[in-house]
């Protein structure tokens, strides 16, 4: 047998495995049955504009997989492993697990974005994505979490192990886009609030709110787009922290921008954003990570989404590389725009605005 042929045979296995897996969990297809709106047509949740819709069909899943030339990877054991403070009053700390998982410390509260420390991100434990890089927070060493962003369904997003520990030890308030709860409910999860683009609730007065993003979602066979996709905001006194969860180019930076002000520190994702014909759409690249922290107006930015698990056929370092060289093309001070290691923590003054007007809507 070729080596052409090997390739091609293993690669099908890798495909056709999580798929039967997939299959044996559709019978608990979760769905939605709120009110319609500019993106949800009483079934399936949709983008705005919504021929940005995302639809990825199987044939296209394996056209990719049987025809991809991943740049190379390797398990790295570069981790500072960091021990938070248990709680951080004035100001706000970004620290950073890896892959999207950030914990964020402001106001008295600690918030995690996308937990995930499985080693894998995948139906089963046995294929899928493998972690190349540790968690630069070990969970033990995690300060009492207060609440959980889950920004969509996919794997590498809401890991049903990651958020059984979470409830175990720690019984965090989890908040998700809507349709999400049922996922959460399977992982144990009892304190899930679901909140649609542009509603926010509080946790002791710290804002929380829901805004768009342009993705999809899919967790089981037949539940694509089911559920919805979402960024957040957090209402700091240190200034707005924006994270985007995952999400291609859209409209919704600048909206958000105009509904909530410049974020002090936004949270975007750089990684697994080749090839282009297949990710453009859901995955931003490092060049359009700039343009967003533009359009945002962000004080600051922080790259995430990168150098933990192999999503695309990006390099390992790829997206760190065309991060600084998009930077340089656009001018833009790499100082504001920081490519953290995994367990790096920054500390950030509170800002001398009020909130006010993120507190009226």
């Amino acid at each position: 047998m070729s080596r052409r042929w090997r390739r091609l045979g293993v690669a099908a296995t890798v495909l056709v495995l999580p798929v039967i897996a997939l299959a044996v969990m559709a019978a608990v297809e979760p769905v939605h049955d709120g009110a319609l709106s500019d993106h949800f047509d009483g079934k399936r949740f949709f983008n705005i504009p919504a021929e940005a819709t995302i639809n990825k069909s199987v044939f296209e899943l394996m056209r990719w997989r049987l025809t991809r030339q991943p740049e190379p990877w390797s398990h790295q054991r570069d981790i500072v492993y960091f021990t938070p403070p248990d709680r951080v009053d004035e100001g706000l700390r970004a620290s950073f697990v890896n892959h999207a998982t950030v914990l964020i410390q402001t106001a008295g509260k600690n918030i995690l974005t996308d937990p995930v420390w499985s080693e894998r991100t995948s139906p089963v434990g046995w294929a899928g994505p493998v972690r190349y890089r540790d968690a630069g927070i070990r969970f033990d060493n995690l300060p009492p979490i207060d609440a959980v962003l889950i920004s969509h369904n996919h794997y590498d997003h809401l890991d049903v192990h990651s958020i059984r520990r979470l409830v175990d030890v720690h019984d965090p308030v989890f908040f998700v886009p809507l349709g999400n709860t049922r996922y959460l409910e399977d992982a144990g999860a009892a304190r899930v609030i679901e909140l649609d683009w542009w509603e926010g609730t509080d946790i002791d007065g710290l804002g929380i709110h829901a805004v768009p993003a342009q993705h999809w979602s899919r967790r089981r066979l037949f539940d694509e787009n089911r559920a919805l996709w979402a960024g957040f905001i957090i209402a700091a006194d240190a200034g707005p922290v924006y994270f985007a969860g995952d999400t291609g180019m859209g409209p919704h930076f600048t909206e958000i921008a105009a509904v909530f002000g410049p974020p002090r520190l936004a949270l975007l994702p750089v990684g697994a954003y080749r090839p282009r014909w297949f990710m453009k759409m859901q995955h931003i690249d490092p060049a359009e990570a700039v343009s967003a922290h533009v359009l945002l107006g962000a004080t600051e930015s922080m790259a995430i989404h990168f150098g933990t698990f192999q999503l695309g056929d990006d390099g390992q370092e790829e997206p760190v590389d065309d991060l600084r060289e998009a930077l340089l093309n656009a001018d833009v001070d790499p100082e504001r725009f920081w490519i953290p290691g995994n367990g790096d923590s920054r500390f950030y003054e509170a800002a001398d605005e009020t909130l006010a007007r993120i507190a009226a809507r």
